[in-house]
């Protein structure tokens, strides 16, 4: 092997000869050194390179590499323990571990989110069932418990779990306020978080999704997210029912059914080309004998138009067509001819043309049964019922139905009454019952059914209900009109309205106390119970229980015995089942007198309860974004007595 020297290193030339040994060896060693260093060099790169190479590809990118000789070294701050264990491991596949020094870190864990509080409730015929997670305490006892209280009979599934963190801001609230949704709601879900409730349900109508839509959007907290999915099906309508008259009062329904939209659309434009005007009704429902229902009520409301006088009735597929004694019978016999020839199949119907009435002088009085239904509730009954049996069924139905105080008898027998007497009474009767007020009429040929009634649907009830019980082919009138005033939907007070009625009852009954104590007296029982029979009907809005004192004693002692009489009107309401979660309880003491506390008459007028209308708060934000007090709005006051305009009031503390 021929070695060559680098230029740097050659030797001079005068070298002595025992010298070119030492260097030799010399120069080789630092030939081995320089080898030895750049394949470390070489070992180094590609080692790098490869742990680099492999943790980018395992998704660490966080991580940073670094050599020193066979040494690799990883640093960087891994985001979990695990996340550093993984990228050891990526490292260990490329090089030994034992060449491998951990130098990274581990980022601070977060403080542990909190969990989402939720309960899903679902209510159905067979029970209530519930799930989610609720915060660890006695609440989800509480919740349970109320649960099976509204449940009744039905079973209550508990699959609730429970974490030991803090209760969210608005979640009590919002588990009260969903709780009290779903005592209205017999078919439902609701969805329950701290910020949102979310209610999904099935009413019986359109009415009634109505109310219940508004009745929650009143109750919700404030500032709870309220979303409500509430549904209406048709109603089931059995037998299926229409009857339309035109008589001396013109065209119309007493009762109208329909199965979808466009049957209705036709039934109504023949009933307009009949004569029928103003505003129609007619309900949509399940329960349509057959789909050609809208051909044959069309065809028999243009049977009547041609007649001109009478009523047809349509129960399921039975049709009764009853012609006016002063239809022409050529007219008649025409008119259902051509009715019974086009008709759909599976209909039946039956034609009667009202005979001329007969004047024949009666020595024993009108063959009828007459019931008066006044607007107390009392049912007064007076005219004929065939023997002992039949009078003594008349009488115990109209108790059942109306009370037993509530009803007055007398009639008389008399043998020759037509057949079927009792059951037309008695259909009569039940009939009369889904009125407010009215009365009825029963005689051989005829029912006459007036009055009054705070039900849209219920004119077509009682037709229904004379069809059902007595056949299509019984003839009868109805005079039914509505009343919104008498509409339980429509007729529930304002908050404004509440306030008034019990302030109202306050000024000509007060509520008096024991001289010096906050104990009430008892002639103001009565009282108390008129405002509990109102405040049922007024427990959804906020109001304040105002005490009252007159200026005798120290300062310190009438605010203190004015709050305690008004936490004792409180407690007299509860106590006759008002729910007082809306109530608030304020002392004022001497600080609002109404009259001059110099004498009798004027002490005794400054002792007072009265009620006054909590309203939310409304702040107004200043041109530098601060809160102007000034601008927030004072409870409403809707009171009989108000204080006088220099007086001054305490603020009104918000109810819990």
């Amino acid at each position: 092997m021929r070695l060559q020297l680098p230029k740097t290193l050659s030797l001079p030339s005068q070298l002595p000869v025992r010298a070119i040994g030492p260097a030799a060896f010399g120069l080789a060693a630092v030939l081995s050194i320089a080898a030895a260093s750049w394949t470390a060099g070489v070992v180094e790169r590609r080692s790098a390179e490869g742990v680099e190479q492999a943790l980018v590809t395992a998704g660490h990118n966080w991580t940073e590499v670094a050599t020193d000789g066979l040494q690799v070294t990883l640093s960087g701050t891994a985001p979990t323990e695990a996340a550093r264990f993984r990228a050891l491991s990526v490292a260990g596949t490329i090089v030994d571990a034992d060449r491998l020094v951990d130098a990274m870190e581990v980022a601070a864990a977060d403080a542990l989110k909190a969990p989402d509080f939720t309960i899903e409730i679902l209510r159905n015929g067979d029970g209530i069932s519930l799930i989610g997670l609720v915060p660890q305490g006695p609440e989800h006892e509480q919740i349970v418990e109320s649960l099976t209280e509204l449940a009744g009979e039905g079973a209550v599934t508990d699959m609730l779990e429970s974490a030991d963190h803090p209760v969210p801001s608005g979640w009590q609230a919002a588990v009260r306020f969903g709780i009290d949704a779903l005592e209205d709601l017999p078919r439902s879900k609701i969805s329950i978080s701290a910020t949102e409730v979310a209610v999904t349900a099935i009413s019986d109508s359109a009415a009634e999704k109505a109310r219940l839509e508004s009745d929650l959007r009143r109750k919700a907290p404030r500032g709870l997210q309220l979303t409500l999915d509430i549904s209406a099906p048709r109603p089931v309508i059995t037998p299926f029912t229409l009857r339309f008259l035109i008589d001396g009062d013109g065209a119309r329904f007493d009762a109208c059914s329909a199965d979808n939209d466009r049957a209705r659309e036709r039934i109504l434009a023949a009933a307009t080309d009949a004569g029928a005007t103003g505003k129609i009704a007619c309900t949509i429902g399940l329960g349509v004998p057959t789909p050609a229902w809208a051909e044959a009520v069309t065809m028999g409301l243009a049977a009547m138009k041609e007649i001109g006088a009478g009523s047809i009735t349509y129960s399921d597929a039975d049709i009764s067509l009853i012609a006016a004694e002063t239809v022409d019978p050529a007219v008649f016999d025409k008119v259902v001819g051509e009715l019974e020839s086009n008709l759909p199949e599976v209909f039946s119907l039956h034609a009667v043309l009202t005979p001329k009435a007969e004047t024949t002088e009666g020595t024993t009085g009108p063959k009828e049964f007459v019931a008066k239904l006044d607007a107390e509730g009392r049912l007064e009954m007076r005219g004929r019922l065939g023997d002992d049996l039949s009078r003594e069924a008349v009488e115990s139905f109209a108790r059942a139905r109306f009370g037993t105080a509530s009803v007055h008898a007398a009639t008389r027998l008399d043998p020759e009454m037509p057949a079927g007497w009792p059951l037309r009474v008695l259909t009569a009767i039940e009939a009369l019952g889904e009125l407010e007020s009215g009365e009825v009429t029963v005689q051989p040929g005829i029912i006459r059914l007036s009055g009054v009634t705070g039900s849209t649907t219920a004119s077509d009830t009682v037709a229904r209900i004379l069809s059902d019980k007595l056949g299509e082919t019984q003839q009868y009138d109805l005079d039914i009109r509505y009343d919104e005033k008498l509409d339980p939907l429509l007729g529930l007070p304002t908050a404004e309205e509440c306030v008034a009625d019990i302030n109202g009852f306050l000024t000509a009954h007060k509520i008096n106390f024991e001289p010096g104590a906050a104990q009430i007296t008892r002639d103001a029982a009565d009282t108390l119970d008129k405002i509990a029979e109102r405040m049922k009907d007024c427990a959804d809005f906020e109001m304040e229980i105002g005490g009252h004192t007159d200026s005798q004693g120290r300062e310190e002692m009438n605010l203190d015995l004015s709050q305690k009489r008004a936490e004792a009107v409180i407690a007299a309401l509860m106590s006759r089942r008002v729910l007082t979660g809306n109530l608030t309880a304020v002392g004022y003491g001497e600080t609002v007198p109404i009259a001059d506390n110099g004498t009798d008459a004027g002490r005794e007028a400054n002792r007072r309860i009265e009620v006054r209308l909590i309203e939310p708060e409304a702040t107004a934000e200043t041109a530098n974004g601060e809160t102007d007090n000034a601008a927030a709005e004072e409870p409403s006051e809707v009171a009989v007595q108000t204080p006088g305009p220099d007086t001054v009031r305490p603020k009104p503390r918000p109810s819990e």
